[in-house]
């Protein structure tokens, strides 16, 4: 394997050779301005086709600002409140007499979580929060013999087919983008900041998207609820690990991801899934924002697809459903800018940012996470019938003013009592 300098020394000075620049190492010697410069240059029609709007003082991001880490070394986020949120996830939280609350509510939620946490635990001797604040270490040994790749189309297809067999609900692939990737990641034995390394020549990014359940989120919040995450959590693990295993057997290289290592939300917007919507999350056509994403970052040649946005951000630049709903008002109401919050916004992305200190206060408070944004959102739909077909298709035209409005008038958006949800397994 080369290292960066022989690496970065065979980019000519006009330019990277290889079509699927950059690597997962930016050259060498390079200040802060001049990535920046690079960046505008490389990205402009590709962030233009996106909608990603990045200022001329971006900063890649260190995950030890990131609202769950800060959890841990931060005293204006950490509290005996959010350490019981993450201890709760383990063994029994304090259940109460509270609808959605109580022990059976606890037992699915910590049962749901259990595969994930079996990955995410196995390396902490080692500070290493697999699938969270490190890249899952999974796959076994590369093949010593690539397998040939004759048709780049086909080929990526058939990638595809596959993630979706394991289990993926949706997939795109993009190239690897050095701005979203942590600059540092957490050494979890300490909370200090140590090398986000990933091996050298990644090249593309296969995204992956994991649909939750929508009865389940029909009741946020509630910890209920918080079973419809960690199920996907635990089921989308297993798929990252299988399909990093499919592709290191092929003779390539492949490095699974859940939260770690990268931001997958600008990821997943470039690969194709959906596009970024005022509650934080990825408005994707077939599930609406009721999608977890992982990644798996590879050397495999592949054919990247294209962001394909339909309408979703001009929808809500007219809808305000998820900050009103927000009970402490972390979202935001007016249009997208790129003024940070606290320490846990990314700087020199135009684009709505949520207040996360408020958020997570709020999830420490209740003792489980809370995706009330999720559940009142106008594309969140249970299903393909007609009356949600004919709502996507206003919502995503001039029209969208008429499908709010239908939306407002209707019961879509309700919480459903976590009883209710119990009793129809009856």
């Amino acid at each position: 394997m080369q290292d960066q300098e022989t690496s970065t020394n065979n980019i000519s000075k006009n330019g990277p050779k290889n079509d699927h620049w950059p690597s997962n190492h930016p050259p060498v010697n390079q200040t802060l301005d001049q990535q920046r410069k690079q960046w505008r240059k490389q990205y402009a029609k590709s962030d233009a086709e996106a909608g990603i709007e990045v200022s001329e003082d971006f900063e890649p991001f260190s995950q030890i600002n990131d609202i769950f880490t800060r959890a841990f070394w931060d005293d204006k986020v950490h509290s005996k409140k959010t350490d019981a949120f993450f201890s709760g996830h383990r063994v029994a939280a304090n259940p109460r007499k509270a609808e959605g609350f109580r022990q059976r509510d606890y037992a699915l939620r910590n049962a749901s979580w259990s595969v994930s946490n079996i990955i995410s635990s196995r390396s902490m001797s080692e500070g290493k929060r697999e699938g969270f604040q490190a890249p899952i270490e999974e796959g076994g040994p590369i093949a010593p013999e690539k397998m040939a790749i004759e048709d780049l189309s086909i080929h990526t297809q058939e990638v595809k087919r596959i993630a979706k067999l394991f289990g993926a609900d949706l997939v795109g692939v993009t190239d690897f983008d050095q701005r979203w990737h942590y600059t540092k990641r957490v050494d979890t034995r300490d909370f200090s900041e140590t090398d986000s390394e990933l091996p050298e020549g990644l090249t593309s990014v296969i995204v992956m998207g994991h649909a939750m359940d929508h009865d389940l989120v029909a009741t946020y919040p509630s910890a209920l609820a918080s079973a419809s995450a960690g199920l996907e959590y635990s089921h989308e693990v297993a798929i990252v690990v299988q399909l990093v295993t499919y592709i290191r057997n092929l003779g390539y290289n492949a490095v699974g991801s859940m939260n770690d290592t990268a931001l997958v939300i600008p990821y997943a917007v470039k690969a194709g899934l959906g596009e970024y919507a005022r509650n934080q999350m990825v408005i994707t056509p077939e599930y609406g924002p009721r999608v977890r994403f992982s990644k798996v970052f590879t050397d495999m040649p592949m054919d990247h697809d294209v962001p394909k946005p339909l309408g979703a951000r001009k929808f809500c630049d007219i809808c305000t459903k998820c900050a009103d709903a927000c009970p402490p008002k972390a979202l935001p109401f007016g249009p997208p800018d790129d003024q940070p919050r606290n320490l846990s916004t990314i700087k020199g992305i135009k684009k709505w940012s949520a207040d996360c200190e408020k958020c997570f206060g709020y999830w420490a408070a209740i003792g489980t996470d809370c995706a009330i944004c999720m559940r009142v959102c106008p594309f969140n739909r249970s299903d393909n019938s007609w009356q949600n077909r004919l709502f996507l298709k206003l919502a995503y035209s001039r029209f969208r003013k008429i499908a709010l409005w239908w939306d407002n008038k209707s019961s879509r958006a309700d919480r459903v009592k976590p009883k209710h949800w119990w009793d129809s397994s009856k």
